[in-house]
């Protein structure tokens, strides 16, 4: 799971990334939690990519009791938010997440980075959401994150991590592409210390 994570960063340097001609105003967070605002990249429809603002955390489709999804379990995507997967799929720029171990009472926070990648992203997907609570509210975008099996250092952690795209598969998991880039990212390529 991924309830937390870091945007840190200057629009310039997500320009330069991300290959989008302009970045919105958002506020840099150390620490992202769920209905926040936060920033991703999506094609708009012209197919180039854009950074837009949205809200993290929607109910999708199957969502019976119409409680916000900040996670998709990445072995259900491709039916469980068939439409997203197929056609609104998004890179959540981060530059760490956090996960928490222990029991209750004496939890203890983790702080995950890639080693040699200060800004990463994470496979996302975004949709239209409005309030289940008021049925007359306006729609609004929003996204949630996907999730992956952990690797060997997080299996320790928690049984799940967010799915991180490679910035050379940026375009591939944005046009609809492999399946197979919603795995774990090796243990070697990722430093966690305590938060």
């Amino acid at each position: 799971m991924c309830g937390r994570y870091d945007l840190n960063e200057t629009g310039t340097r997500i320009k330069r990334m991300f290959s989008v001609k302009q970045v919105p105003l958002f506020e840099p967070n150390p620490d992202l939690r769920p209905t926040d605002a936060a920033l991703i990249v999506r094609l708009d429809q012209s197919g180039e990519r854009e950074a837009v603002v949205m809200r993290w955390g929607f109910a999708p489709p199957f969502a019976k009791d119409g409680k916000d999804r900040i996670n998709a379990r990445g072995e259900s995507v491709p039916t469980a938010y068939r439409d997203a997967y197929r056609n609104r799929r998004c890179l959540v720029p981060a530059n760490a997440f956090n996960e928490w171990s222990g029991q209750k009472g004496s939890k203890i926070k983790w702080r995950i980075t890639l080693r040699d990648e200060p800004l990463f992203a994470f496979a996302g997907l975004w949709d239209w959401w409005r309030d289940p609570k008021d049925p007359d509210s306006a729609l609004v975008e929003a996204f949630t994150i996907i999730t992956t099996v952990p690797n060997d250092i997080l299996a320790d952690i928690h049984d799940r991590m967010p799915v991180i795209v490679g910035e050379a598969d940026y375009q591939e998991w944005l046009e609809a592409g492999s399946r197979a880039l919603l795995r774990p990212v090796p243990s070697e390529l990722i430093d966690v210390v305590v938060a």
